[in-house]
């Protein structure tokens, strides 16, 4: 398992066009994807549960990864999330 502090850079938030392009890029890994907040778990993988984080701007969660392709998911999709998530 490896996690990572990260924090949502999209001026809007992980609104739902974000959320929709972090999960298109998380379910191409193999290993569960999470966030943490609040010390509470969301998949990474459910558009409903990403969009329940309401996350904005400034936000900070932990990305949890676990399994064969964790350090890969957890590159990328940081990545992802510190880039803005913009189209």
């Amino acid at each position: 398992m490896v996690e990572k502090k990260v924090c949502i850079t999209n001026e809007i938030g992980l609104h739902a066009r974000a959320a929709s392009k972090f999960l298109n890029e998380a379910v191409k890994y193999k290993s569960n994807i999470e966030f943490i907040k609040d010390n509470k778990k969301y998949s990474g993988k459910s558009i409903i549960s990403i969009l329940s984080l309401s996350a904005h701007k400034g936000c900070e969660l932990i990305l949890r990864c676990d399994g064969e392709d964790e350090q890969l998911a957890l590159e990328k999709l940081s990545e992802l999330i510190e880039s803005g998530l913009d189209y």
